[in-house]
């Protein structure tokens, strides 16, 4: 995430999932924040969360959240 106060903990979002020839990633919806590289194995099927924390630091904001999965 790059800009405060565009998620905050305990909102409701959902993820749209991306593919790349070797990874996944995903993006929360609408293009809030983006995740990492996530290796084929550790693909997520849930596509809503929750919100768990929201933390910046010198390098942008972390956004974590909590899937049912």
């Amino acid at each position: 995430m790059e800009r405060p106060g565009l998620l905050k903990e305990g909102d409701h979002i959902t993820v749209t999932e991306g593919l790349l020839p070797s990874n996944y990633y995903y993006t929360i919806d609408p293009s809030l924040a983006m995740s990492g590289n996530v290796p084929f194995p550790e693909r997520m099927l849930a596509r809503e969360g929750i919100v768990t924390k929201v933390i910046e630091n010198s390098r942008g904001f972390y956004v974590t959240a909590e899937f049912d999965e």
